[in-house]
């Protein structure tokens, strides 16, 4: 004997059935419309991250090179070593190397040493778009108004 409440989800259920006939595979076309957009999605997240991840670089680049540039004795080899530490820094980061700017009037002791650097990164690049963008940075360290002077 079949309870009264077993019967009427029998009847509403069946009539669900009746009133969808052509509902089968519709899961398989929303996967196929929606999965293109969702690893787009994916994709430009992963091409802002290597932008944010490209202008921390940059940043951390303009504070080495400030001061590996502070600590040197004359002005020339101060920008030589700035544009080394930037390089080490940003191997991998740029496309090409990275440019070293002098933005420091002299180099005297009690001043400051100031650079700026800029770089290309690829960012869009995972899209498959040749888009790069220039990231720049600023940054100063004092020199020491008692070091050595050059010989």
């Amino acid at each position: 004997m079949r309870s009264w409440l077993q019967d009427r989800v029998g009847r509403v259920s069946r009539d669900l059935r009746a009133a969808r006939p052509g509902d089968q595979g519709i899961s398989t076309i929303e996967v196929v419309i929606l999965a293109p957009v969702m690893i787009l999605f994916i994709l430009v997240l992963v091409a802002f991250g290597q932008l944010v991840d490209g202008r921390g670089a940059v940043d951390g680049a303009a504070r080495d090179a400030a001061r590996a540039g502070s600590l040197q004795r004359d002005g020339g080899t101060a920008m030589s070593e700035a544009q080394a530490a930037a390089d080490v820094d940003l191997k991998g980061t740029c496309l090409g190397h990275p440019t070293v700017t002098k933005t420091s009037r002299g180099f005297e002791a009690g001043d400051a040493f100031a650079v700026e650097v800029s770089c290309k990164v690829r960012g869009f690049g995972v899209l498959g778009l040749d888009i790069t963008n220039t990231v720049t940075s600023k940054s100063a360290s004092p020199l020491d108004r008692y070091r050595r002077a050059a010989p």
